[in-house]
């Protein structure tokens, strides 16, 4: 029998030491909780009016503390307080007067408030325990119980040659959508509405990422500014949606209404990609609060500084770093991936700053007990996986690095085609590698083109319309005495800072967010569309919005560019109808037998064309001075089926770049590259539609400045 904290007596079972967290069975609830170095461990239920129960665990087993409380059930909030050394010097963080949510909680409940008694540690002498209870101020666990009715959803798998990523905030994506009801606006319902799904089909992407649902709070120093964390980089719970995101609620009805916003966008033909944030949790550093795992095993779950234990290794930038080369650490990670594929059915995961996750000792290491287990679980190996290659410590920029099967976050696309579009004079060798799938990071340990995720913007920076009008941030909003965000931005702008009346500057910017898209879109790999650039959204110059929960981030439906919608839905579909646009293997050059004409030679499947309509030189590679390139894509070999399912040969494509400001005369090669060409998109419309159709003969024409060109081959029966 335990007695509790209001007198009531109830009993507790010895229970099981596993599934880790709160599992219901029927009748009672099993809690197990892993903690190496506690002395004691106190189970707290609370009642609807926030009256705490407290319940020691009186059984270990491998250091997991469990007990089975019968007659609790679905509905519960629950947390712990953990006993044990409070001696920072040496790692250990115990401090019962603080309650901490489960790392394996389902569902949380509550919003963290702030207070001095977040904080384990005394503010005047850290080296002793703070008193206070912070029982009121943090969130709690919920125990759930949820049979949702699957009926027959399964993973989609997209092919990866197929997909098209649109990475969206769950909140930002229909908090302002007029066709959203008010009540279902800025969740996981709002996501899932019909008004919304409908945008996702009508643009043509095939897969929706998105930004952290993994339950998260906002640091002390964002609520100390009356800001909060917008993005949700600062995860708390592993395995909770989270609450915030839920119409219903979330006393566990944030579980139901995020499975059936994947049932919806499955039924769709859309993917659920999580971004995950396993390198580092919400507490922060040596100054942070203590809310969960510091509480419970600081040593066991975070990398401590090696002279001084009272610090945290940081390769992250938020204070701390998950140590993944510990098995109970390991164990929850993997853990958490499984319970989203297997129980919430999403189709793939973004590793947020992967390269932290892949540190052994120091260095960033392929073969980490991190890459092992992943590629030797059945489950998580067989769904996408997509690494930031990066963190902010040494050694830390991997693009490139990453092993089978994962996918990239290709960073050297992204300043590649930014580079271009700037103006600055780059040459064409590097921007050919990253048209073709980035051959020269990917193909030798035997990757495919999708190994790369091309990308021209992401939540983190600029929106397009903004990377095309500003060259200085604009983040005084947040606080930070516009020091926050990226330095610099190179790209060009009109010569005209900001917001313009004048309609020349306006018509190129646009130009410009079209040239960026349709390179994006033409390119080999896997395209990553950031929500709200086919909008034509800005954040007025912000490049960190992190902490911008309000209509400065929200995507606004009442200010849409029609005409860029259109060009983006236009270079979606025309991609998505062309293999050699979505090509699974690199491209080798190879000429093509059987294509040759007297005295003409053959074709190849890939060729590059200077504006004078020769095949590039070497010299031409090195020239830093080329501003306009020709690719050429052989479809022919490329089979694919139309909509009747029957099988067609692949379009061939001329695709020229152009990004001088000035019109360029180049000659279109004619027998046997082509015998004509159909000119089906050119950025300097509006809607990258020709306003007749075009049909060009072999021979000169003239592109204009800063312009992309997609030019399909007509050949003569």
């Amino acid at each position: 029998m335990n007695a509790s904290r209001s007198g009531r007596a109830v009993e507790v079972w010895p229970g099981h030491a596993a599934p880790l967290g709160a599992h219901w069975d029927g009748t009672g609830t099993n809690f197990a909780l892993w903690s190496a170095g506690a002395s004691a461990v106190d189970l707290c239920l609370f009642d609807p009016d926030g009256t705490e129960h407290r319940h020691r665990l009186q059984e270990t087993t491998h250091q997991v503390w469990h007990g089975r409380l019968p007659g609790i059930g679905p509905g519960q909030r629950y947390g712990y307080r953990v006993h044990g050394p409070h001696d920072p010097a040496s790692g250990a963080r115990y401090n019962p007067a603080k309650l901490l949510l489960d790392p394996y909680a389902r569902a949380v409940d509550g919003d963290l408030v702030l207070d001095d008694a977040l904080f384990g540690h005394d503010r005047r002498d850290p080296a002793l325990p703070d008193p206070a209870d912070s029982a009121p101020f943090v969130p709690r666990g919920v125990v759930i119980h949820d049979s949702f009715p699957w009926s027959g959803d399964t993973l989609l798998n997209t092919p990866w040659s197929d997909t098209v990523i649109y990475e969206v905030h769950v909140k930002g994506a229909t908090m302002r959508h007029p066709d959203v009801p008010p009540a279902l606006r800025g969740t996981y319902a709002g996501l899932a509405h019909p008004a919304f799904v409908e945008h996702l089909l009508s643009l043509g992407v095939t897969a929706a990422e998105l930004l952290p649902v993994h339950h998260f709070v906002s640091e002390p120093h964002l609520l100390r500014r009356g800001l909060t964390n917008y993005w949700g980089y600062n995860t708390l719970g592993y395995f909770a949606p989270h609450g915030a995101y839920s119409s219903v609620g979330s006393r566990g009805g944030q579980v139901t209404e995020f499975k059936a916003m994947v049932k919806a966008l499955h039924a769709a033909g859309i993917e659920v990609i999580l971004d995950v944030v396993y390198n580092h949790t919400a507490e922060g550093d040596h100054t942070g609060p203590t809310l969960s795992f510091k509480g419970i095993d600081n040593g066991g779950y975070y990398r401590l500084g090696s002279e001084d234990r009272s610090r945290y290794t940081d390769y992250t930038g938020c204070g701390n770093t998950l140590d993944v080369r510990r098995p109970p650490v390991l164990a929850l990670l993997m853990d958490s991936l499984r319970y989203w594929v297997t129980e919430m059915h999403v189709d793939g995961f973004r590793f947020d700053l992967a390269s932290a996750l892949a540190r052994s000792m120091h260095d960033v290491d392929r073969l980490s007990a991190f890459f092992d287990v992943v590629h030797q679980d059945p489950v998580v190996s067989s769904v996408k996986l997509i690494a930031e290659p990066w963190d902010v410590g040494e050694g830390g920029y991997q693009v490139g690095n990453f092993p089978p099967p994962w996918t990239e976050w290709n960073g050297k696309y992204r300043d590649t085609v930014r580079d271009v579009w700037s103006g600055a004079r780059v040459g064409v060798r590097d921007l050919a590698y990253r048209l073709t799938g980035s051959s020269d990071l990917y193909r030798s340990d035997g990757r495919r083109p999708f190994a790369s995720v091309n990308f021209v913007t992401a939540h983190d920076g600029f929106p397009l319309a903004d990377l095309v009008s500003y060259e200085r941030k604009r983040n005084e909003a947040n606080g930070e005495h516009n020091n926050d965000g990226e330095k610099h931005n190179r790209n060009w702008n009109g010569g005209v800072e900001g917001p313009t009346d004048d309609p020349a500057v306006i018509e190129l910017r646009a130009r410009q967010v079209r040239n960026h898209l349709a390179t994006l879109l033409l390119s080999t790999g896997v395209p990553m569309l950031t929500a709200g650039d086919e909008l034509g959204r800005t954040q007025r110059g912000n490049n960190n919005a992190y902490c911008q929960d309000n209509e400065l981030s929200w995507l606004d439906w009442g200010a849409i560019d029609a005409d860029l919608w259109t060009f983006v839905s236009h270079a979606v579909a025309l991609r998505r109808s062309s293999p050699a646009l979505r090509q699974e293997a690199f491209f080798e050059g190879s000429e093509i037998p059987g294509t040759e004409l007297p005295g003409t030679g053959r074709t190849r499947d890939l060729a590059w064309f200077a504006p004078n309509g020769e095949q590039l030189t070497n010299r031409d590679w090195f020239d830093t001075g080329l501003q306009t390139i020709g690719m050429y894509l052989d479809g022919r070999g490329l089979r694919h089926r139309d909509e009747r399912g029957l099988p067609v040969v692949g379009d061939s494509w001329l695709i020229w770049l152009h990004s001088g400001a000035e019109p360029v005369d180049v000659v279109l090669p004619g027998a046997p590259w082509g015998d004509g060409y159909e000119l089906v998109l050119a950025t300097e419309y509006p809607t990258g539609i020709p306003p007749r159709p075009t049909v060009l003969p072999p021979g000169g024409v003239q592109l204009p400045g800063r312009s992309v060109w997609a030019l399909r081959v007509l050949r003569t029966p």
